[in-house]
């Protein structure tokens, strides 16, 4: 069992099928497996994605200013963050929503010392905002927050249950990884997070295991070890 985690959660499965927004039950599944960790006693980090909401690239394709585009997307990653923080007040899971921009009250600005004071309390920390500036993704941003408060490992939620030679669920003859190397992603050219990500982790040793989220019970199972993912190792 690790001590501290930091775990990514995309945007997109917040929709459940809804096709956009946020789906109640996606929200209350994922708060209950939160709570179930932290129950357990693991200090647990989240950084969502937005782009349920917004995103900032693919707005800038249709003729958002990049800069203006990115910051909706940081805008709607704290919608979703507050989302989550509700969820898991109302199941009786103490958390606090930090920003990477100052945005009292909403939440309280981050800060590296009083997140882990947090955590010590029993806390779970949304990291919200990204990093706070323009043209950095949440895969950036939680790969720079894991680092930061100093994770064992990060967990990346997401809607498939690992990494694939190719997109499973485009292409039905691709095959899945049980375990792969950071150079090994980057050779392959297999888009599992943004470049700049991949590098921050590979650089400062941080481990990811990329799993199915959407599955209830999952979060529990990796952290036991069940091997249902793929590990991202050094």
């Amino acid at each position: 069992m690790y001590k501290r985690i930091l775990l990514k959660l995309s945007g997109e499965s917040l929709m459940g099928n809804q096709g956009y927004g946020i789906d109640a039950n996606r929200l209350q599944s994922y708060a209950q497996q939160i709570k179930q960790l932290a129950d357990h006693g693991v200090q647990i980090g989240i950084v969502i994605g937005g782009g349920n909401i917004f995103r900032g690239l693919s707005g800038a394709q249709k003729g958002y200013d990049r800069v203006k585009g990115d910051q909706m997307g940081m805008l709607a990653t704290i919608i979703n963050s507050l989302a989550l923080s509700s969820a898991l007040e109302t199941i009786g899971q103490k958390v606090r929503v930090m920003t990477s921009v100052r945005m009292e009250p909403i939440g309280e600005f981050y800060n590296k010392q009083k997140a882990l004071r947090l955590f010590e309390k029993g806390n779970v920390v949304i990291i919200a905002g990204g990093t706070g500036n323009p043209y950095f993704t949440t895969d950036t941003a939680s790969a720079l927050r894991a680092i930061e408060i100093e994770a064992e490992i990060m967990f990346k939620g997401t809607r498939v249950d690992g990494i694939y030679t190719a997109d499973p669920e485009k292409d039905p003859t691709a095959q899945k990884f049980d375990s792969i190397t950071y150079d090994e992603i980057l050779s392959k050219g297999l888009k599992i997070m943004d470049l700049t990500a991949i590098t921050m982790c590979k650089e400062n040793k941080m481990p990811i295991y990329v799993f199915d989220m959407d599955t209830e019970g999952n979060l529990m199972k990796v952290i036991q070890g069940e091997p249902i993912g793929t590990l991202v190792k050094p």
